[in-house]
């Protein structure tokens, strides 16, 4: 079982109002501040300890340090933002092994359907009043990412419930 499945209701509700503020803040600003990857990381460590098992907390941790290793190459790259990969590796601290490639397909489906809206949204002729305003949608900017992981986290969460 997950620590998602196995978190009391506040803890949930507290993990998804911080995905919704850091979707929200990517969305604004094409930036994730670290306090919001922090308190998602803290609190798989509060579900953990209030009913969580430690049997197999070292697959969490496993899960995490191989998010965090891949995500920061990527990072290198510049194929994914630094505040995308720590809050994609905080989200990976919920999740055992068995689970946690369910999480990061759901973050990719999620992405995929961002991708396409976003790329839809840049195309239309109407939209350019709209581009000037809204970072994300001119063409060179890259893709607010934490709005798919934190969909793609809410999609789990409401799916192990």
């Amino acid at each position: 079982m997950t620590l998602l499945a196995s978190a009391p209701g506040w803890l949930t509700a507290i993990l998804f109002l911080l995905l919704l503020l850091a979707s929200l803040e990517d969305l604004w600003r094409l930036q994730i501040e670290d306090w919001l990857s922090a308190g998602i990381a803290l609190g798989a460590f509060l579900a953990l300890a209030v009913g969580g098992s430690t049997a197999g907390v070292w697959q969490n941790l496993l899960l995490f340090a191989l998010v965090l290793g891949i995500g920061t190459l990527l990072f290198v790259r510049g194929w994914m933002g630094g505040g995308d990969v720590k809050l994609l590796a905080a989200c990976a601290l919920w999740f055992d092994l068995a689970q946690g490639w369910q999480m990061l397909v759901a973050v990719a489906i999620a992405g995929g359907l961002e991708s396409l809206l976003v790329m839809s949204l840049r195309m239309l002729r109407r939209s350019e009043g709209l581009r000037r305003r809204i970072v994300w949608l001119r063409k060179e900017e890259d893709l607010p990412y934490g709005v798919a992981i934190g969909a793609g986290m809410i999609w789990m969460g409401l799916g192990v419930r």
